[in-house]
């Protein structure tokens, strides 16, 4: 498997990735509008297919977030979605990143304990966060702990 940066041509698989991913998808023209605007878009590419994609960006100086990760069901479980995270902190590392954050779900506690098992403490719930009304929790990762993930 290897990761690297998004191309045009991945779009058609990110999406299906995407669509099959979350109950409230970001559709094809909002994932292209992210890339042009300069988010870091990678993806885990094992016999020539995508099987999973992190975007991620530096809104501030010092603090870096990520937008949206994830992999296909049929690839689950083989750390692919680790290894996409770590990729992008390494790079946030060489920016002088200093803080993560990210949303979740409230109720998706396999995320939640995924980004917990990278690092990633629990903040701030945002009430009311997604369009179905589901809170979501604020996860933050300090750059002093990334050595934290190539332990897990």
């Amino acid at each position: 498997m290897i990761i690297r940066e998004f191309k045009r041509p991945d779009l058609k698989r990110v999406l299906e990735i995407e669509l099959s991913s979350f109950n409230d998808p970001y559709p094809a023209n909002v994932l292209v509008d992210i890339y042009n605007l300069g988010a870091g878009f990678l993806v885990a590419q094992e016999d020539n297919i995508v099987v999973g994609y992190i975007i991620f960006w530096i809104r501030f100086e010092d603090e870096g977030h990520i937008i949206s990760i994830a992999v296909d069901q049929k690839y689950h479980r083989r750390k692919i979605g680790s290894q996409l995270v770590g990729t992008a902190l390494e790079i946030f590392k060489k920016y002088n990143v200093k803080n993560i954050h990210l949303e979740v779900r409230k109720g998706n506690r396999k995320a939640r304990k995924f980004y917990r098992k990278l690092g990633f403490i629990e903040k701030t719930p945002l009430i009311d966060y997604y369009e179905d009304g589901e809170d979501a929790v604020i996860m933050e990762k300090l750059m002093e702990d990334f050595d934290d993930l190539t332990a897990a």
